[in-house]
């Protein structure tokens, strides 16, 4: 978890209703801005640091929100396991998560590029300092839908 006086992370265990959070950065000027805005939003944080910790992490918890910075460790949107390994995850798991790209070349809030890049929203590293209100509203329009369809799922699952 982001220990904002050391700034380095430990090892915490998440309690059962925790809003939860994977934050796959690795620039410190960007975890510094990202970080300290999820935890004024009650979410308890990881932080990703190389591609096998991030895969670990993600079958060791479930996150309501991952992070992923386009070029993570050098990478690009094409390459990036984070995504990748995202991608991969069964619809019934994948649909647990909100993604969150943060990217130099797409807008915030671009729905195609979201779509394109099987993210579920897009912010801008400009926009990173309202990260806050823009994560919660695209956090809610995901619950909303998704609550929707779970509950749909059920009722015809029970059948």
């Amino acid at each position: 978890m982001w220990n904002a006086d050391s700034e380095q992370t430990e090892t915490t265990f998440f309690d059962l209703g925790d809003n939860t959070a994977l934050v796959c950065v690795d620039h410190q000027q960007y975890q510094k801005v990202i970080v300290p805005q999820l935890i004024y939003m009650t979410y308890k944080v990881h932080l990703g640091l190389y591609e096998e910790d991030v895969e670990l992490k993600l079958m060791t918890y479930d996150y309501e929100v991952v992070i992923v910075y386009e070029n993570f460790k050098g990478t690009t949107l094409q390459t990036n396991p984070i995504l990748a390994e995202l991608s991969r995850r069964p619809d019934t798991q994948r649909r647990q998560h909100f993604v969150v790209l943060i990217s130099h070349r797409f807008a915030t809030n671009d729905a195609m590029s979201a779509f394109v890049h099987s993210v579920d929203q897009v912010i801008n590293i400009t926009d990173l300092a309202n990260l806050k209100p823009v994560l919660r509203r695209g956090v809610t329009q995901h619950r909303e839908l998704y609550n929707s369809f779970n509950e749909m799922l059920k009722s015809v699952q029970s059948l």
